[in-house]
């Protein structure tokens, strides 16, 4: 099995993630940001990678702690903050200031999380 099969293997021990999460291929480490078995500390490594690919795939794992998808938050790239804005793990704290971007798809993103605070 090469590396990318192994990375998006949901069967691949969290160990050996560990390791393709740190492959110089980007596309190894977002296949190991996607994997369920990721743990969340190397998801929170991953939410730092210099390729935005990766972080966008951090951002989607419902595994990425809730301290990772606040810095996440604050990237530049609109495609990241959705998938933050969508994560079940996203802190209602998180939501309330993506739900006043100035993107329009990242507030519907986090309008329709249910762990956005409702407006009173």
């Amino acid at each position: 099995m090469n590396k990318l099969e192994l990375a998006k293997n949901p069967k691949t021990p969290a160990e050996s993630l560990v390791e393709l999460a740190n492959d110089r291929d980007w596309h190894v480490r977002s296949y190991a940001a996607s994997n369920p078995n990721t743990s969340a500390e190397t998801l929170a490594e991953l939410a730092k990678d210099e390729d935005w690919y990766v972080r966008i795939t951090v951002a989607d794992n419902p595994k990425t702690p809730a301290e990772s998808l606040v810095e996440l938050a604050k990237d530049e790239n609109w495609h990241i903050k959705i998938n933050v804005a969508r994560n079940p793990n996203t802190s209602a704290e998180t939501l309330a200031e993506l739900a006043k971007d100035e993107d329009i798809y990242v507030r519907c993103s986090a309008a329709s999380n249910p762990n956005t605070p409702k407006k009173q």
